[in-house]
């Protein structure tokens, strides 16, 4: 009894256990409904998945079931960012305690009875257990905003190489409360929409509107709570990986209110897409590019952060540019979320930028298939993108050495972006083939895309296994990690 209690414990009251219930939840989701996708289906794996599992899937659901599925899988990694949040933030003891347990039976409710409800049949008991799921994540937003309350006197500073208010108000910890306030209100943009669902108002996918000359209030709240809430939980892992690595001096002065403006104008931009739709664009894009220039910050901070540190650990006074590059590429954990909000300038940023400035002259061209294909990328490769950095960070959290860190570590970083330049370059591939030509792009393009993804999956999976495997042990790494959250307690 002792030793189930003591791996509960450690499942469910440390940092490390409750990210890796987390990612577990995450990744079997991942690959279950993943088997029910197109190209399972030209092989039999979806017609066994139903048969096998008795699934309901009624073609004229589908919009409602994958629905459902995102918000399931939106809560868990949300969940994952508060785990981290309120480890690396200063606060009370209770009030850490109160924020996870509330969000872990949260997101553990929304996922396992909405999928259950979404794709086992309509058990409307599993549908209110859903929704006080939802209700529960939500609560322990309201109580991490509390607790991030960034004007108490004891979480003030004075420290000049972190940026803070005359009166020693931190920075970035008011960064941390804007984007949880932000994202506590941007709630509500789906939240009422989703409570007139059997009142007129039927589900549907972002994508599937884009050339409807007029949507509703209902559908543009839709639309803006989608985008506002993965915006969001972008800025969210931004600011953690700030606190990771220790963001401080000029850069971090100068990053800080540009990434409290930015969540603020962004939301605002977002807010005003129902009732002013045609100027909240602009606001949208100029709190955006507030955002990302407090990152490109981040990214100059860290990098020139790890330089330093390589080379003063070789002992190294006066370094070439191969040597610099060879010390930045020394720890891919490190180094790899940095990388990876570079290299989404290239996979996202860019490509919503093209289409926003060749909207009509090109885009609008295009067939509508074509255009959904790049807006239903877009967010996926954003969305992927912040895995892989929790993925990331959660190997440094777990303290991975010596080759195996670098194993994962790359491993995540080349075989995720082989995936996301691949559906990049498949979305847009009507700038440089016809469709009468495409075929040859479209079959490496997806070749490529898989091989990356089903690499990034084996690489996850490993680490599951290795940690299933060890929660076995008498004294595995889980018993070390179990003391080392109890000594940070007392």
């Amino acid at each position: 009894m002792q030793a189930v209690t003591q791996r509960f414990n450690y499942l469910f009251r440390s940092t490390k256990g409750l990210t890796l219930v987390a990612i577990a939840m995450i990744a079997l989701a991942t690959a279950f409904f993943g088997m029910l996708s197109g190209p399972m289906t030209e092989f039999g794996v979806r017609d066994f998945m139903v048969r096998t599992f008795g699934l309901k899937l009624l073609q004229i659901e589908r919009e409602g079931r994958i629905i459902m599925l995102y918000h399931s899988l939106a809560m868990a990694v949300v969940a994952i960012e508060v785990y981290f949040i309120t480890s690396l933030l200063p606060m009370k003891e209770q009030e850490q305690v109160r924020i996870n347990s509330t969000i872990t039976v949260g997101y553990l409710c929304a996922m396992i009875f909405g999928l259950w409800f979404a794709y086992g049949g309509h058990n409307w008991i599993l549908h209110g257990l859903f929704i006080f799921g939802l209700s529960l994540v939500f609560f322990s937003g309201v109580l991490l905003a509390l607790a991030l309350w960034p004007w108490r006197k004891e979480y003030r500073i004075q420290d000049p190489a972190y940026a803070h208010t005359r009166s020693g108000v931190s920075l970035e910890r008011l960064a941390f409360f804007t984007m949880a306030a932000s994202t506590l209100i941007s709630v509500f943009f789906g939240a009422i929409p989703g409570s007139y669902f059997g009142n007129g108002f039927e589900s549907f996918l972002a994508e599937d509107l884009i050339r409807e000359p007029e949507k509703t209030t209902l559908e543009l709240a839709v639309i803006g709570h989608l985008h506002i809430m993965l915006a969001l939980i972008a800025v969210a892992i931004a600011l953690i990986v700030g606190r990771w690595l220790d963001f401080k001096g000029k850069w971090h002065k100068a990053a800080m209110p540009l990434m409290i403006i930015g969540s603020v104008v962004l939301s605002m931009g977002v807010w005003f897409v129902v009732p002013f739709e045609s100027i909240a664009h602009i606001i949208i894009y100029v709190g955006s590019s507030f955002v990302m220039l407090a990152a490109l910050f981040l990214v100059i901070f860290g990098w020139g952060k790890l330089i330093r540190e390589r080379l003063a650990e070789q002992g190294i006074q006066k370094a070439t540019f191969g040597r610099k590059i060879a010390s930045l590429l020394h720890d891919p954990l490190k180094f790899g979320p940095l990388w990876q909000m570079v290299f989404m300038n290239f996979t996202v940023s860019g490509v919503g930028i093209f289409m926003a400035a060749k909207l009509d002259e090109i885009i609008r061209v295009w067939p509508w298939r074509e255009e959904r294909i790049v807006l239903t990328g877009h967010w996926h490769i954003l969305g992927a993108i912040i895995a892989t950095i929790i993925l990331l960070y959660y190997g440094d959290l777990i303290g991975l050495k010596g080759r195996l860190r670098r194993l994962y570590g790359w491993g995540i970083i080349l075989f995720s972006d082989l995936a996301f330049a691949s559906v990049t370059l498949f979305e847009t591939k009507r700038l440089y083939v016809s469709e009468a030509n495409q075929q040859p792009i479209v079959n490496w393009t997806m070749l490529l895309a898989d091989i990356g993804l089903a690499s990034v999956l084996v690489v996850l999976a490993s680490l599951l296994i290795w940690r299933l495997l060890d929660l076995f042990k008498k004294k595995g790494l889980w018993t070390k990690e179990l003391i080392e959250s109890e000594s940070e307690r007392s």
